[in-house]
């Protein structure tokens, strides 16, 4: 029987893994909006955003990149679109929200980080282990990371929209193990998503890890060795699979 690898990288997922938006996209939005004077309902503009991202997911996948578009067109129309479901007209205005909204999410101020993350990032680190990032994100992914004193943490980072796929994508994989250049073995994934992140990580024979903060997953068919509460249980994990 061949010898496994040893554990060499840790790839990470971004969004709801090391970062969540700061109240809402729609929050957001309605903030923009207030600078030019106008008041929504946060409630009303997180309903109608809900529905035009599905729309726009399901019709112009990973950003439109293979439809011709740009994640900064994709995200505008986004706006634009869930403000005119809330009754603002003025094309004006529609394109200032969704231009500042779009330089905005670059920023640290519209995202939270979870408190485990850089713990989490530096006791990785501190065990020898190698981090890059593969996120389904745009172009703005390495702006966000600098932004929240995390992008030194990795030797490289893919977005969807660069790599041209997302995740569940097994191509999106293939370019990472191409940046780490060791076998699929040698190299763990974690992140929160069950379908893009733990399954399919493990579809491409690597150790993956599904980050689950609230229980979601409990009764998903994931074993309990590949399944934390929190970042924090993470290096122990690793370290294990480091001395098998």
């Amino acid at each position: 029987m061949q010898a496994r690898s040893p554990l060499r990288w840790v790839l990470w997922d971004v969004k709801d893994t090391l970062v969540s938006v700061l109240g809402s996209a729609g929050v957001q939005y309605c903030k923009e909006a207030e600078k030019l004077g106008l008041s929504l309902s946060h409630a009303e503009v997180d309903a109608a955003f809900g529905r035009v991202y599905r729309d726009y997911s399901s019709r112009y996948p990973n950003y439109g990149v293979s439809q011709g578009l740009t994640a900064q067109l994709w995200w505008m129309r986004v706006v634009k679109d869930t403000l005119s479901q809330c009754r603002v007209q003025d094309p004006a205005v529609l394109n200032t929200v969704a231009y500042n909204a779009y330089l905005n999410f670059k920023n640290a101020a519209n995202w939270e980080m979870y408190p485990d993350a850089k713990p989490a990032l530096e006791r990785c680190s501190s065990l020898g282990l190698k981090l890059g990032v593969v996120s389904n994100f745009d172009n703005r992914l390495e702006a966000v990371l600098q932004s929240c004193g995390m992008l030194s943490h990795f030797s490289f980072v893919i977005s969807s929209e660069a790599a041209g796929v997302p995740k569940p994508s097994p191509a999106i994989f293939v370019q990472a193990l191409q940046k780490c250049g060791t076998p699929a073995d040698s190299v763990a994934h974690v992140g929160d998503h069950l379908v893009n992140d733990y399954l399919a990580s493990r579809s491409a024979g690597l150790h993956g890890f599904l980050l689950d903060r609230h229980n979601k997953h409990i009764d998903a068919d994931v074993p309990h060795e590949h399944r934390i509460v929190s970042l924090d249980e993470l290096p122990s994990r690793l370290q294990q699979l480091m001395h098998q």
